[in-house]
């Protein structure tokens, strides 16, 4: 039953890749366009610099590693294994890339977005409360709606891109989750990573007129250790 539970979910998986590749980021004009390590370019594209493709081989596309669970000994109790561009250099202008989720009991995948790409999260173990919240509605008297959900082994939830999204174990057992992205390099903004541990920090008169709160409440949270989840 277990073996016939993680092969459904990779068929799925892999079918739900091929879709985003249409979903999202630039169309490919060639058959592949391998990344070069751009870290001390001097000219930026939108994307990466393609590798010359005589000199590419099997290994630009195979990235091994998502058999193994990633350390959740951190504060937020999850890890996410990425595996975007930047990991499968292969990956470039495919317009896809996957993530392993590991999270210990009460682990959390805090409130975060992805800029770039809509999210399709398969639960392969555990049992995760999943949810996103809408962008502001048109009309003021109205709040943001939260569609939220109980995920078990075998269920398939999607977040749609740009929306703020979490997951959260609710069980007594570790889960693992795995997700494929419409995007070879999603983005993650963590929410509270965000407005309170930039650098350098955002004024507290902005955020205490944001939130409503007093001034040292907001210096407090600014003063925490913010974790990132990837």
């Amino acid at each position: 039953m277990k073996m016939a539970l993680v092969s459904l979910a990779t068929i799925f998986a892999i079918a739900s890749f091929a879709t985003f590749g249409y979903a999202s980021d630039p169309s490919p004009l060639q058959d592949f366009c391998v990344a070069v390590n751009d870290t001390e370019a001097f000219v930026f594209v939108n994307g990466k610099i393609c590798k010359n493709p005589n000199m590419v081989v099997a290994e630009d596309f195979l990235f091994r590693g998502l058999n193994k669970p990633g350390n959740t000994s951190n504060p937020l109790g999850s890890r996410v294994t990425p595996v975007t561009v930047n990991q499968l250099p292969g990956l470039n202008t495919l317009g896809i890339s996957a993530v392993r989720i590991d999270y210990a009991p009460n682990g959390l995948n805090p409130p975060h977005t992805h800029p770039r790409a809509t999210e399709i999260l398969i639960l392969l173990k555990g049992t995760l409360y999943v949810g996103f919240v809408t962008s502001n509605p048109a009309d003021p008297a109205l709040k943001n709606k939260l569609f939220a959900t109980y995920l078990h082994p075998g269920d398939v939830f999607v977040f749609p891109q740009g929306l703020i999204h979490f997951q959260f174990n609710v069980g007594k057992t570790n889960a693992v989750a795995f997700a494929g992205l419409s995007s070879q390099n999603p983005g993650v903004i963590t929410i509270a990573n965000a407005v309170f541990g930039s650098d350098p920090p955002i004024d507290p008169a902005v955020l205490t007129k944001a939130f409503q709160v007093e001034k040292d409440v907001i210096e407090y949270l600014q003063a925490q250790f913010w974790w990132n989840i990837d």
